[in-house]
């Protein structure tokens, strides 16, 4: 009974931080006049109240200070604060461009790319499967070669920057939100310093001027840590193979967002790329569920 309950709270929170995921892209829609060097500025301004809130009610601040005091730790989370807010400008800019397929892609072989980089860096194996879907996504880049090269690095970087993000994670002890709360507070001063500069320009900073543009940059920090949250929650209750199936909902709403809200046109070449990614998550995903049993009755 109390495993059912444990199971259930947390698909809704895997579900609830996909989705969040999934429709960030009509959130972005209404901050599409701030520019992405300033959105990004703000997201990180925004974020630091809502983790601090989230870390007062769920008591983490002894997390927080091991962290800080840990030259090592805090090292590491320098280097994911780059990468995550990197991660967040090229996103940012690839949906406010209409560039959603791109973007797209990029989070279809998030997951692949974790699982070679656990075998790169982590000396994890790759199941005969693995590498199938493995080379199957690679071919699904190389279609991106022959039609999509202007966006591929969209794509790939988006791929890079969010897979080696959780691989720096992976190896730091901090949980999700006080690691989010401290790379927020490292990459404050550039924060401040972006959006100062965007003050000085002729059309003066996007924050303040109107009162409802205001209230959704602010609604930034709100947007960023709360799929986190659900995540870590979604990430101790569930097993490894039912969240790597639901992480591809995300990046399928926005698919579907780029063909309707969007109306991005789809060519050849991103088509044939998204027909090689489905084959290889659907082969990914099979994996991923054969090994249930033999975990479960081990």
């Amino acid at each position: 009974m109390d495993n059912a309950g444990l199971n259930s709270s947390g698909l809704v929170a895997a579900f609830g931080a996909y989705l969040l995921w999934g429709f960030l892209p009509l959130y972005l829609i209404l901050v599409r006049e701030v520019p992405p060097f300033e959105f990004v500025g703000w997201r990180i301004i925004w974020t630091i109240p809502v983790c601090l809130l989230l870390i007062l009610v769920r008591n983490q601040w002894a997390q927080v200070r091991a962290a800080i005091a840990d030259r090592r730790t805090l090292g590491w989370l320098f280097v994911s604060a780059a990468l995550i807010g990197a991660n967040w400008l090229i996103y940012i800019w690839a949906i406010q461009s209409n560039y959603v397929y791109a973007a797209s892609m990029g989070y279809y072989l998030n997951p692949m790319l974790n699982v070679l980089l656990g075998t790169v860096f982590l000396a994890e194996k790759l199941s005969r499967r693995q590498w199938i879907a493995v080379a199957i996504a690679t071919a699904s880049i190389g279609s991106l070669l022959f039609g999509a090269l202007s966006t591929l690095w969209i794509t790939l970087s988006l791929a890079g920057t969010f897979g080696f993000y959780g691989l720096v994670r992976k190896q730091t002890p901090v949980g999700a939100v006080p690691g989010l709360a401290i790379e927020s507070i490292l990459l404050l001063v550039p924060s401040f310093a972006i959006v100062w500069w965007y003050a000085q320009t002729p059309a003066g900073p996007s924050f303040g001027q109107e009162l409802e543009l205001s209230l959704l940059i602010v609604l930034g920090g709100v947007v960023t840590a709360t799929p986190l949250l659900l995540f870590a929650i979604a990430a101790r209750k569930l097993p490894y193979s039912t969240l790597g199936f639901i992480q591809f909902l995300a990046p399928t709403i926005v698919f579907i967002l780029g063909l309707t809200i969007f109306d991005e046109k789809l060519d050849k070449a991103e088509l044939g790329a998204f027909i090689l990614i489905w084959i290889a998550i659907a082969i990914f995903v099979s994996d991923l569920f054969a090994k249930r049993p033999a975990k479960a009755g081990a």
